[in-house]
């Protein structure tokens, strides 16, 4: 997999562009991952990426990562000797520089902020190249296709400049533009006009190649009329081999309590209301930008036990309707969606990084999911180990909904069992199969309560190289009862390390908002110690950052993969 933001990649170097709204690296334990986080753990060849330097959050573009020690040792040194050249754009709504102008001031830090400092006054001293491109931008009003908007409701004339830091301190084109009158725009923090995004952007970097010490010049393009939403989507989204994604994810992107996903040729929105005028323009919008059929909305009830099933349905509010069942395309495998199923359609796209991770056989930098596996059935190599075995690796995936999972293991040549309380779903999963060329007959589907049959299976003696355990937060059976997550993980856990082979791989995740990371791990790391054994490698991974993590909206999902000795 090279995702889209890939713009080099050579024995020693990988260079992206960084899309706004992403972090270079995690900012703490559990709040999301950064780009360079995401990369490290997705490709096995990129499991030694070292970060030589940094983009914030709301800045994108140009970013080099180390592969070898030869590069990073190489690069460090240019970096610290200031032999790296790097040429920033920035757009800004206040009367920007005349001709050249040259910034040298001292930056310290101000609480969130920096300062800028006259020379000699504390700080780190600090160097910044401007000059304006010349003429000026016109944005549309708010709501227009270009990325340069919600600036209230007129449209507010623009400007480009560039910037040139000779030295590198945090935050030091923002706090050199703010101090000198030309804030960047969508700059909040320092003064700058709120819109859609920083327009602040890494174009260009110049270095010499560690190996070769030629001087190479790598450029990231950046187009003013693409929205920050997408563009950040696109940035980790393989099309055609990924059609199903989350677009809007409440607070995170602007849009408290509305979540939209692109699911093949239609839009999903979900919220606790009906649709506004302003949602259902930006549905309108993306229909014609993104050239996809309809949009349905989803009334999120929470009591949708007592919904029938054409009321919890989406329904259509734009365009044409899907067909009753339909195909979306995820890491290059096919799953069948529908929107006449009631309140769930057939796929979690916030689990799609972990399907990844079976399909590849590579959870995260030095993590394996599984033995190697002949692939019979995919055509195919299966997972990439320190060896190949000839014999298949087993899966148990409780709790399988439409055994997505499974499909993934599978056609990375697992055998696998799915466990759910519903034949209906059990039967879309058997589909799920077929559709990617699996035979259904060469797994094994089982019908009943998870813990009834997690019982049933340790008494015969089963045990599997994986056990998957992803339930819902709330579920009730005649033979089991309530489970609860908060309460009840822990238990489930128990239930299911005897099916476990010794070193073998337990996956765990919840999205029980209640339940903080730190408890949930803890419980789990308590019920293997209770079972006499132990946890030898750990990794654990939020949502993918299509669901952005921030403060206005916190994570949801929890995961995390064990091997358990």
């Amino acid at each position: 997999m090279t995702p889209p933001c890939v713009l080099h990649e050579d024995e020693h170097l990988l260079v992206v562009n960084k899309p706004a709204g992403w972090n270079t690296h995690s900012p703490a334990p559990y709040a999301g991952e950064g780009i360079y986080d995401w990369l490290r753990h997705c490709e096995p060849r990129w499991a030694d990426l070292a970060i030589i330097h940094r983009l914030d959050k709301e800045t994108s573009g140009v970013l080099v990562f180390a592969k070898t020690p030869l590069a990073n040792k190489s690069l460090s040194e240019q970096f610290e000797q200031r032999q790296v050249t790097k040429r920033y754009r920035l757009v800004t709504d206040r009367p920007p520089p005349t001709g050249e102008l040259v910034v040298r001031s001292n930056i310290a830090r101000d609480g969130e902020r920096y300062a800028s400092l006259p020379t000699g006054a504390g700080g780190d001293p600090a160097e910044t190249r401007f000059a304006a491109v010349g003429g000026t931008l016109l944005s549309p009003k708010a709501g227009g296709p270009s990325a340069v908007q919600e600036i209230g409701d007129k449209s507010v004339p623009v400007t480009e400049v560039t910037a040139q830091p000779l030295t590198g301190r945090t935050h030091q084109i923002r706090v050199h533009a703010a101090a000198n009158g030309f804030p960047i725009l969508g700059d909040i923090l320092y003064g700058g006009t709120p819109a859609a995004r920083v327009f602040l952007h890494a174009a260009e970097i110049t270095l010499n190649h560690p190996a070769t010490r030629d001087a190479v010049t790598f450029r990231a393009p950046w187009n003013l009329a693409e929205e920050p939403r997408l563009v950040l989507r696109t940035a980790m989204v393989e099309a055609p081999s990924t059609t199903a994604f989350r677009l809007i994810h409440g607070a995170a992107d602007g849009w408290p309590g509305w979540q939209v996903e692109q699911l093949g040729d239609h839009l999903l929105s979900q919220s606790e209301a009906a649709l506004t005028d302003a949602q259902t323009a930006q549905l309108s919008a993306w229909l014609a930008q993104l050239d996809l059929r309809g949009a349905y909305h989803k009334h999120l009830d929470r009591r949708v036990r007592e919904t029938k099933t054409a009321q919890a349905s989406p329904q259509l509010v734009l365009g044409e309707p899907a067909p009753e069942r339909f195909t979306i395309r995820e890491n290059g495998l096919a799953f069948e969606l529908s929107f006449t199923e009631g309140y769930s359609y057939g796929l979690f796209p916030d689990q799609r990084d972990n399907r990844r991770r079976l399909l590849t056989g590579h959870v995260a930098a030095g993590f394996s999911v599984l033995r190697a596996a002949c692939g019979v059935e995919s055509g195919r190599v299966g997972p990439v180990g320190p060896t190949q075995h000839a014999a298949r690796s087993t899966i148990l995936n409780c709790f399988s909904y439409t055994c997505a999972f499974s499909v993934a293991a599978a056609k990375a040549g697992a055998h696998t069992t799915s466990l759910d309380l519903s034949k209906k779903y059990l039967e879309w999963g058997k589909r799920n199969f077929s559709l990617n060329d699996l035979d259904p007959a060469a797994h094994d589907f089982i019908y009943g309560d998870v813990f009834d049959w997690l019982r049933r299976l340790a008494k015969k003696g089963r045990q599997f190289d994986a056990v998957l355990l992803d339930p819902p937060t709330f579920s009730q059976s005649k033979e089991s009862g309530v489970f609860r997550a908060e309460k009840d993980y822990g238990r489930l856990v128990t239930q299911a390390l005897p099916l476990l082979k010794p070193d073998g791989i337990l996956f765990a995740s919840t999205n029980c908002a209640t339940l903080s990371p730190e408890e949930f791990l803890a419980t789990i790391e308590v019920m293997i110690e209770r079972a006499g054994r132990r946890s030898t490698q750990q990794h654990y991974v939020p949502q993918p950052p299509d669901f952005p993590i921030t403060r206005d909206e916190p994570a949801h999902l929890k995961t995390v993969w064990l091997r358990v000795s």
